[in-house]
């Protein structure tokens, strides 16, 4: 299927990481030249490089920016334009979660960080891009939330809160962007674990960690899911296909989000 996603600039945030980087790859398959924005420099620019080492997709550019820094931002974003004239799709993947502890012991310093690149990022990137994609009359956003944003994450008090504000932020790009060719969703991925996917919750408890056995444990399929999991259903948001999606959360979960008697 062609995805239409030919001549097609694509920015990813956070594309050097586990995640941002399968997004760009499968970006790059289906004919997008893709933006591999990341703060880690060296890692986009082996995200960017193996993307240039395959014939047939298209082209990636490796950018160092910090999306905390509107002025970076700003900066980044019109030496894209420079390169390749405009941006069709943003995934708004940054994000970090490292966090685990209760509300009342909490370093205010994570909060602080988190908010900062999880959710103001968010904000400072897509306020350079959203309304140059409305006035072109195309664009698709991908917004990265979380099983965490949409259920809450014991000890992600940071994580969930940011995430859940993803929601919020995908929804209302959704309804500003309607009329203008501009669809805005939202995905919230189960834990991916990538080349541990197919290992039962045993085999996880075993040779990889408890946490992601409980978490195997409670999904429906009985087993974690991979970057790629994600990145395919970013790809198809991505589309001309998806036209007529906007304003969605999606989950890529194996079924831990239904209810299981």
């Amino acid at each position: 299927m062609d995805f239409g996603l030919q001549d097609r600039t694509a920015v990813v945030t956070g594309g050097a990481g586990r995640i941002g980087s399968a997004d760009c790859r499968l970006l790059a398959e289906e004919g997008a030249d893709v933006v591999v924005l990341d703060v880690d420099a060296d890692g986009a620019g082996e995200t960017a490089a193996a993307i240039n080492e395959t014939a047939g997709g298209g082209e990636a550019m490796a950018l160092e920016c910090d999306l905390t820094d509107r002025a970076d931002v700003a900066d980044s974003m019109a030496e894209v334009r420079d390169a390749f004239g405009g941006v069709d799709v943003l995934v708004n993947n940054a994000a970090m979660v490292d966090a685990r502890s209760r509300v009342g012991d909490y370093d205010d310093d994570v909060w602080d960080r988190d908010v900062e690149i999880n959710l103001t990022g968010t904000y400072n990137i897509s306020k350079e891009l959203f309304p140059r994609m409305c006035e072109r009359g195309w664009g698709r956003i991908v917004n990265m939330s979380s099983m965490a944003g949409w259920y809450g994450g014991f000890g992600q008090f940071s994580y969930s809160a940011t995430k859940a504000a993803m929601i919020g932020v995908g929804r209302t790009m959704a309804l500003e962007g309607a009329q203008s060719g501009v669809t805005s969703n939202v995905i919230a991925p189960n834990i991916v674990v990538g080349d541990w996917a197919d290992m039962s919750p045993d085999e996880l408890r075993e040779n990889v960690d408890e946490y992601y056995a409980r978490i195997a444990d409670a999904t429906p399929m009985r087993h974690l899911g991979t970057e790629e999991d994600v990145a395919n259903m970013v790809t198809y948001l991505c589309s001309e296909q998806a036209s007529y999606v906007t304003g969605q959360v999606i989950g890529v979960t194996g079924g831990i989000d239904l209810f299981s008697f």
